[in-house]
């Protein structure tokens, strides 16, 4: 019940703290059955909040108006089911907008299946992001999509590789329409800058920081 009330204010935390993301959505998947570690791990939460009250989301009033997104994943990171994490990030000129955690609804059988299907989830919120400018009168076009797979990124692009890829649910090859029709343009970016990996996986301190 203790972890299950942390949990719930942490997850509400989230909207602003970005950087405790991907533990606290960890830390939410044992609510029903918590141990002591998790209650451990929980507590370590509110202690680093509790020593970073100066860390916030910066949004500067003068900005350009370029969207661009990230997408990673952690292939096999969760090791009760061996579902991969997905996270994806939006940032409209220098400010972020947009960003997620959230594992991934089924076992991917390689690492370029669960970036594909992370790629996927980014395109959906570059669509939804698109209109709301549009809205504005704001109208863009090949909104850059970066992915540190290559094998992921060819996917979209490529629609011969049948036998690669026909075991993926038919719902994630939509975004290789959206590439054709220029809704959205993928692109590599290497593993030390993708900033997704925040949202992922564990990092290491120097990392975590950067």
């Amino acid at each position: 019940m203790i972890l299950y009330s942390i949990s719930q204010q942490l997850l509400y935390l989230t909207a602003s703290r970005l950087d405790i993301m991907f533990v606290v959505c960890l830390c939410a998947r044992f609510q029903a059955n918590p141990k002591e570690s998790h209650l451990k791990a929980a507590k370590r939460v509110l202690k680093y909040l509790k020593g970073t009250t100066n860390v916030g989301l910066w949004y500067p009033s003068h900005s350009s108006i370029h969207l661009i997104g990230y997408s990673d994943s952690d292939f096999d990171g969760c090791k009760l089911d061996q579902k991969s994490t997905s996270g994806t990030c939006h940032l409209l000129g220098s400010s972020l907008i947009s960003w997620h955690s959230k594992k991934q609804s089924c076992v991917a059988l390689s690492t370029a299946e669960a970036e594909y299907i992370t790629v996927g989830s980014c395109c959906v919120q570059i669509l939804w992001l698109k209109q709301q400018l549009e809205d504005f009168g704001l109208k863009i076009s090949k909104v850059p999509s970066l992915c540190d797979n290559t094998s992921a990124i060819n996917l979209t692009k490529n629609q011969i590789q049948h036998s690669r890829i026909k075991h993926i649910e038919i719902r994630h090859h939509f975004i290789r329409d959206h590439v054709n029709n220029g809704d959205c343009e993928m692109k590599f970016i290497e593993i030390r800058l993708q900033l997704v990996d925040i949202f992922t996986k564990p990092l290491p301190k120097d990392m975590f920081s950067f």
